[in-house]
């Protein structure tokens, strides 16, 4: 009879002072992903000292696990602190330990610090929030620092700009291991934006921005479960109730780009959801998600991943592990309280 599978292990390391929403982050999503009914993750928060470890917000948290745990990890991710200038040098060691020995290593806004510190981002593309970015950029001039990104990965290594970039590396580590399609229902019962690029050089795009109000809301929902129809700037205003100049200047003051923009970004994003977790034929993805025709299928995915569906496919398939059916089962489930 085969074992258990064992979660994977996520060693959340708190510098001090810690930004407590950076820590609620990976707690809020990767400890409420579930593989056949077990827990995806465990995630474990760590600090250099256990004990109280205080807040950027003036609180001091209990933190009960010592650096043992970045040993013990698959991935080490680093939270974002109140003093980046000054890396922790025990953190510094831990991560370059960990790193050694093969393991993930992320970061989350101002964290970056303790990876430069560590030398693990010499030549490599990087990023972090942009209020710090020019000092990272002057104490460590060897990274490749991307000012305009939400996360980059480049290798092993994981980064994040601030506050909610760091829902968006959470979820892209998430569906890195998973597939996009636990990664898009994380996000959705979370209540935030599905899984967005964030700049890798195999992906790169401009990023949807944050969402900045929900006068459009019920619109958004209507069109992504209806994504496989043709619909037009006409059918979206109708359903807003408004005329299409209106919807228009709402949608974008709300998502940062235009109605017909965000509903090209989802169409594609649901076809990469069904190349990931279905056998489909390239015609079919391409019906489901609105695209059309296989062509215009490649034609996009193309311009937006740098590979066409079969390679997209090829590479990032889940059905090998999951043993997924053609009709989109995944084998894989996720829930978020």
């Amino acid at each position: 009879m085969p074992q258990p599978r064992a979660p994977h292990r996520i060693a959340v390391v708190a510098p001090s002072p810690v930004s407590m929403f950076n820590l609620a982050i990976p707690e809020m999503l990767f400890g409420k992903v579930e593989v056949a009914g077990l827990p995806g993750y465990e995630v474990v928060i760590c600090a250099a000292e256990p004990g109280p470890v205080p807040t950027s917000g003036g609180l001091d948290l209990y933190v009960r696990h010592g650096l043992d745990a970045v040993r013990e990890a698959d991935t080490v991710l680093v939270a974002g602190t109140g003093e980046p200038f000054e890396p922790e040098p025990r953190i510094v060691t831990a991560v370059r330990e960990a790193a050694d020995a093969g393991k993930r290593i992320a970061s989350l806004c101002t964290g970056a610090f303790q990876l430069a510190e560590a030398g693990l981002l010499h030549g490599r593309r990087a990023t972090t929030y942009w209020a710090h970015a020019e000092e990272l950029r002057r104490r460590y001039p060897h990274v490749d620092l991307r000012g305009d990104v939400l996360y980059v990965q480049d290798g092993p290594y994981v980064t994040s700009s601030g506050y909610a970039a760091g829902i968006d590396l959470c979820l892209h580590i998430i569906r890195t291991d998973y597939g996009a399609a636990v990664a898009n229902e994380v996000a959705r019962r979370a209540l935030v934006a599905p899984v967005r690029p964030g700049g890798q050089t195999q992906f790169t795009q401009t990023p949807l921005p944050p969402e900045r109000g929900n006068a459009c809301a019920d619109t958004r929902g209507w069109a992504m479960r209806n994504l496989d129809k043709p619909l037009t700037l006409t059918d979206l205003a109708r359903h807003a109730g408004v005329s299409v100049r209106t919807l228009t200047r709402r949608f974008r003051a709300e998502s940062g780009v235009s109605p017909l923009q965000w509903l090209l970004h989802q169409r594609i994003e649901r076809a990469k959801e069904l190349l990931e977790t279905t056998a489909l034929p390239m015609d079919q993805v391409a019906r489901a998600c609105g695209l059309g025709t296989a062509d215009s299928l490649r034609g996009h995915l193309v311009r937006r991943t740098g590979l066409t569906p079969s390679g997209y496919r090829a590479q990032f398939s889940r059905l090998a592990t999951t043993g997924a059916a053609g009709t989109g089962a995944t084998g894989v489930t996720s829930s978020v309280a």
